[in-house]
């Protein structure tokens, strides 16, 4: 059965311009699927055209290719009568394919010179605003060209950045082309001089708002010739005759509203601008230091007429402008847009204040000057977020980047205004925020996205932006086809993702997958928005399970692709970060090996440690370092030059960031496990930089520079290099003062490879390429090794402990020395058979002190828990140390310490044996 039913269409006119009326039309059936399949041509036409608003231009060029019908539709007068541009490429090419469908466009935004060059080949004749941004390169020509094909323009916005090459010779030519012109806000001139304005005065009768903001010379006389004008600001324009300004100024017959934020205007100056003006009625004077300054400033006589300043209540002094008493407070602006019943004159004024309340509060937060902390929590935020609900859509933008400026204190080091930060949550901000992000405007979306992204660095900001259902919103963003929205998408992510609580929930929002493909979409010629995806991967990555999704999603090769091809340092050193952290999972899960094996991983890794950006040779040796543990990745590590390139980086960061030089000295570390890297790490210059690495300040640069030497020690030539070079006094400095026992521990067992009596055996060996070794006198540093191993060893002696371990072979006895003698970290530590083997070795050696020192090593590696307890329990059996240890646990004259040590090991072996058997 058919039904009638009565729906808008888009008819063609009669000049071929498709414009909405309403005609009946039969309906056979309005079923959403037809066979169990979605047929989107049965939509009403009205539905059709509603959806399609909702798409940016290109988006709707492109659906409206499906079919005649929607290319019909989708040609709609109501869809192209404003344009924005700003979030993708457009040039003179895309302006040629879109002019047809643009011959009644009336507004367009758009961003950089590029853009505003390809604006005259849209044909809009009719076309009556513009609005640019990212302006700096736009040239006099370019926008006299624009001004000149567009005679009917009667608004004209560029900035906020600054228009640096336009100059008035542009204005003139405003002024002649546009007699039409009603609105001219323009920023960062260097000069406006007379014969520019005059020519404003005399071509545009219907001039009633001017802007000239962030300029350095503006002819204020001149500015007293434009009378029509009502709503005039000159809000950071410096070099102002404010004497000649309150002189001639007042005279303006129809000035309403007078900007003069972010100025050196003074008290004398602006009450006399409201004592003497007739019409004035609203005078801005927002951040004016030497106004807010002066003592005085409180008496001066507003005669009813509005003042807005920083030592004001700027929300009470804004509800004076309504004759209803009941709108005041922080709502004041929404009960005015609420409001039924509204004043056009009103609404001038309301609609002229939030656009320079919103640019005023902006500038503010990026020049972030001193002292305004006050306002920022007690007036600031909260104007932000009413302006965030403004009509306007630039001024809800403005007011969004607004709150995501006020909170950054540090852009280096991201830091962030806590205060601030919670200021917005409790006012509501996080809702409003999430609110703009899902809304369908891409510029809004982009903003509130970048406001999110930035208050998130706050822990508890960050919880309050997950709880509402924030990382669903900004997973979804990421997602967009908008540069700039995934961008800030992606930025959210990156800081929610610094949280290990919201690292899961954005896993179950498909925020890895949307991140991974990301840098799939934008591979090129898109930083920030690699930056921010590839900085969200790495934080994600540190987390077992998501960096297993990464894997799963492709992200070990989108990210060995930025390492390989990117040339921006932010991504360079994020992408090194998440491939570090994804190899740092190498006990649960294989990923570890697969970027190991990921064609050109290693090679760019290595070369990235050659990088002129700190931070991009720190990572990129702390991947090298992670993925050192992995047998094959170590060996084609050092196949592939990273030997060379890590010594060499090692050598040139005694004085970088502590880092820098614990990533270099640990991924040597990690090298030299290989009894081959570890030679080669020698002969190519690497134990002289560790060792000055060793004397840092820093404690984890103790344990890996110290770690190294120990591996690099285990070989008689590096063990003499490390005499010649000094290394002893610096191991032994570690021994007595690093607050990290690891480093302690690892510093004495490198001292006692080099003195066990190996190195002598070695030392008429040496080959003829190393005879410069054969020197060393070996006397006075092994008394001096030996004196503090055995200081080292006595410092996890417990003299009580011992005494009654020596007595009593009970488990207690022994736990109570296990305990006192116990290096926690020791457990991490992974020994080779031949380094097994050299320890149960010294135990038979004649020195007592490298006894305990053996039997006090072979304790560490056992403990019961230990990663690798049962790793070298079964080593040492393979090895026969039981009847070592039994024989040094027994013999009369070996120290205490020995005895003892050599006993636990023993049970330690024992308990092993029986937990394997079981």
């Amino acid at each position: 059965m058919s039904r009638r039913v009565r729906r808008k269409v888009a008819n063609k006119g009669k000049d071929g311009v498709v414009s909405l009326s309403c005609y009946e039309t039969g309906v056979e059936d309005l079923g959403t699927e037809r066979n169990g399949v979605v047929d989107w041509t049965i939509l009403p036409d009205d539905t059709v055209i509603h959806l399609f608003s909702r798409l940016n231009y290109r988006d709707r060029a492109s659906l409206s290719s499906t079919c005649r019908e929607w290319r019909f539709l989708a040609a709609s007068q109501c869809l192209w009568s404003s344009l924005d541009v700003r979030a993708h490429k457009f040039d003179t090419t895309m302006a040629t394919s879109l002019a047809p469908r643009c011959i009644n466009l009336q507004k367009i935004k758009f961003r950089g010179a590029e853009s505003a060059d390809a604006v005259i080949h849209l044909q809009a004749k009719n076309l009556c605003e513009i609005n640019g941004d990212y302006c700096r390169k736009i040239t006099d020509a370019t926008l006299s060209v624009i001004v000149a094909r567009h005679e009917a323009l009667e608004s004209i916005q560029l900035g906020p950045d600054f228009c640096e090459r336009i100059t008035g010779d542009a204005i003139k030519a405003i002024a002649f082309c546009c007699p039409k012109l009603k609105k001219l806000r323009l920023s960062g001139i260097k000069d406006v001089f007379a014969d520019a304005i005059n020519a404003l005065a005399k071509h545009c009768p219907n001039l009633i708002d001017i802007g000239f903001l962030d300029c350095l010379n503006v002819d204020e006389a001149a500015l007293g010739n434009i009378l029509s004008v009502r709503f005039l600001s000159v809000a950071g324009s410096s070099n102002m005759n404010w004497s000649v300004v309150s002189h001639l100024w007042h005279k303006l017959p129809k000035l309403i509203g007078l900007d003069v934020s972010r100025t050196d205007i003074g008290s004398t100056d602006v009450s006399r601008l409201l004592f003497s003006s007739q019409s004035l009625k609203v005078l801005c004077a927002l951040n004016c230091p030497v106004l807010e300054e002066d003592t005085s400033v409180s008496t001066i006589k507003t005669k009813g007429k509005l003042l807005l300043s920083l030592f004001s209540d700027i929300f009470i002094e804004l509800s004076s402008l309504f004759a209803d008493t009941t709108k005041k407070g922080r709502n004041v602006l929404l009960d005015w847009r609420c409001s039924k019943k509204k004043d056009k004159n009103l609404i001038e004024i309301m609609t002229w204040l939030e656009w320079i309340l919103s640019h005023t509060l902006l500038r503010t937060a990026e020049s972030n000057p001193q002292g305004l902390d006050d306002f920022w929590l007690k007036q600031g935020a909260a104007l932000l977020l009413s302006l965030m609900q403004s009509s306007q859509e630039d001024v809800q933008e403005r007011a969004a980047t607004g709150l995501a400026t006020f909170v950054v204190i540090d852009d280096e080091n991201a830091s962030i205004d806590c205060r601030r930060a919670e200021a917005v949550m409790l006012d509501g901000g996080i809702r409003l925020l999430l609110n703009l992000a899902k809304c369908w405007r891409e510029g809004l979306q982009s903003e509130a996205a970048k406001a999110i992204a930035n208050l998130s660095v706050n822990a508890n900001v960050a919880k309050a932006v997950a709880e509402e259902g924030g990382i669903n919103i900004l997973a979804l963003l990421a997602r967009s086809m908008n540069r700039m929205v995934a961008e800030e998408a992606a930025g959210g992510l990156w800081n929610l993702s610094a949280g290990e609580e919201h690292k899961a929930a954005i896993a179950e929002a498909g925020g890895v997958k949307a991140l991974v493909d990301l840098i799939f979409k934008w591979s090129s010629g898109c930083d920030g928005v690699l930056e921010h995806a590839a900085g969200a991967l790495a934080n994600l990555a540190a987390d077992d399970k998501c960096s297993t999704e990464v894997a799963i999603a492709g992200g070990v090769h989108a990210l060995v692709m930025l390492a390989r091809s990117c040339k921006f340092e932010g991504v360079q050193e994020q992408a090194a970060r998440a491939l570090a952290n994804l190899a740092a999972h190498g006990d649960s899960n294989s990923n570890n090996a697969a970027v190991g094996q990921e064609a050109g991983a290693l090679e760019a890794l290595v070369q990235l440690t050659r990088s002129p950006h700190e931070g991009v040779r720190q990572e990129a040796a702390g991947a090298l370092w992670n993925l050192s543990f992995d047998d094959r990745n170590r060996e084609a590590i050092a196949a592939g030059g990273g030997i060379e390139a890590l010594v060499t980086l090692a050598q040139s960061c005694s004085n970088a960031s502590p880092g820098l030089q614990e990533r270099a000295a640990g991924a040597l570390w990690g090298l030299s496990v290989s009894e081959a890297n570890s030679i080669a790490i020698g002969q190519e210059g690497g134990v002289a930089p560790l060792i000055a690495l060793a004397r840092s300040d820093a404690e984890d640069v103790h344990e890996t520079a110290a770690g190294a030497l120990w591996n690099l020690a285990f070989n008689h030539c590096n063990a003499l290099r490390i005499v010649e070079e000094g290394g002893v006094p610096a191991l032994v400095h570690l021994c007595l003062t690093s607050e990290s026992k690891m480093a302690c521990f690892m510093a004495a067992l490198a001292l006692a490879y080099m003195f066990d009596g190996r190195t002598d055996e070695f030392t008429p060996m040496v080959t003829s390429s190393e005879s410069s070794l054969k020197s060393v006198s070996m006397d006075g540093p092994r008394r001096l090794a030996l004196k503090h191993i055995e200081a080292f060893i006595l410092r996890f002696s417990d003299a009580q402990a011992f005494a009654a371990a020596a007595v009593s072979s009970a488990p207690a006895a022994l736990a109570q020395v296990t305990e006192k003698a116990r290096i926690q970290e020791a457990g991490h530590l992974r020994c080779s058979g031949a380094e097994i083997g050299r320890f149960v070795s010294m135990l038979r050696n004649s020195s007592s002190i490298l006894k305990s020192c053996a039997a006090f090593a072979l304790l560490q590696f056992t403990i019961p828990g230990g990663r690798h307890a049962v790793h070298h329990a079964s080593l040492m059996q393979g090895a026969g140390a039981a009847r070592v240890l039994r024989s040094a646990a027994a013999a009369a004259n070996a120290p205490i310490e020995a005895k003892i040590f050599a006993r636990i090991v023993l049970r330690n072996l024992e308990h092993h044996q029986v937990e394997h058997s079981i």
